[in-house]
């Protein structure tokens, strides 16, 4: 149950609530509203009732993440980027933090973009055992190091709920993988954290599944968080690597404050259909978008197809921005 209070009594009468029912009820309040968990609206009392411009019963279980508890967009700031609401936001870097020359020269490419975000992974769950892990701590030092140089801020992915503190350390962005979409442990961790999180849609993963993944973070605490559509698996995956669900932008964007970020290149696991799915995501009214890229794909240690040459990122991002310009005045 969400109660909308009117504006004048609200603090007094959510203090009032939280009194009564805290110690029984999940309780959460936001501007004049208050969440109620398990609580039937007859149980209000009648000085409460009389207070409310409204009350909804048809509430979602991931309360904290929906736009009937907090209408207005969630916007994070980080010390180099502003992301959700009317902004937009590039993501760009090498699948992998494969050594501090590389990572460095890609942070750059990166920044001339447009990108005010770079991205690398030190830690790398891969398919088979065998493949390129990841440099891990270290590679967190060298994309650290590779931000701070060209003035950008930092998103890596973390694997599980034991490195959260160690990446706490360096980054300036959780990302949470489609594999660990629904790893609760990991959740709660970074959700103790005030860092904000990426969360990648898991492969199978359906719209209400993203957002319950999101509310273990919100649960914690941790209202930082972005939201990352980056296809889903399918009957049909012979020609792109997975779905890629554009729909999903619009339908989170309408359920959920939190900005939705755009992958194609994950999306589409081939870099000739990069640009175009990036295109179809600015349209679509994602907040921003995550791309990988590297000057030798063919010799990158991971995902190498879907990666991005300089010349041709720096393109698709110049369009990007003209598109995500453009659109704003159509507003």
């Amino acid at each position: 149950m969400i109660i909308i209070l009117k504006p004048a009594t609200a603090t007094a009468m959510q203090a009032k609530l939280v009194s009564q029912f805290g110690a029984d009820h999940e309780i959460f309040t936001h501007n004049n509203r208050i969440a109620i968990q398990g609580l039937r609206p007859e149980a209000l009392p009648a000085d409460v009732q009389a207070a409310s411009e409204s009350i909804l019963t048809a509430v979602p279980a991931a309360v904290q993440s929906s736009r009937l508890f907090h209408p207005e967009d969630t916007i994070i700031k980080t010390p180099h980027s502003v992301i959700g609401g009317n902004q937009f936001v590039m993501m760009a870097g090498p699948c992998s933090v494969e050594s501090a020359e590389h990572v460095d020269q890609m942070a750059a490419v990166a920044k001339q973009g447009g990108a005010t975000i770079v991205r690398g992974g030190a830690f790398k769950p891969r398919t088979s055992p065998y493949s390129f892990q990841g440099l891990g701590e270290t590679g967190l030092q060298y994309l650290r190091t590779a931000a701070d140089k060209h003035g950008l801020d930092m998103i890596t992915e973390v694997m599980d709920d034991e490195h959260v503190a160690m990446v706490a350390k360096y980054t300036d962005i959780f990302q949470i993988g489609a594999r660990n979409m629904q790893n609760f442990s990991l959740l709660k961790a970074v959700g103790q954290t005030q860092i904000p999180v990426a969360l990648k849609r898991g492969m199978s993963a359906t719209i209400d599944d993203v957002l319950n993944a999101a509310e273990y973070i919100a649960a914690g605490g941790n209202h930082q968080i972005m939201l990352l559509e980056r296809g889903i698996r399918t009957f049909d995956n012979k020609y792109t690597r997975n779905t890629f669900d554009l729909g999903a932008v619009p339908v989170l964007q309408s359920l959920t404050h939190y900005p939705v970020i755009v992958d194609p290149s994950h999306a589409v696991g081939t870099w000739e259909l990069v640009t175009p799915m990036a295109m179809a995501g600015v349209a679509a009214g994602a907040s921003g978008m995550i791309v990988e890229i590297h000057d030798q794909p063919t010799q990158a240690l991971s995902d190498g197809p879907q990666a991005l040459k300089p010349a041709t990122y720096l393109k698709m991002a110049q369009q990007a921005f003209q598109l995500h310009d453009l659109m704003q005045t159509w507003a």
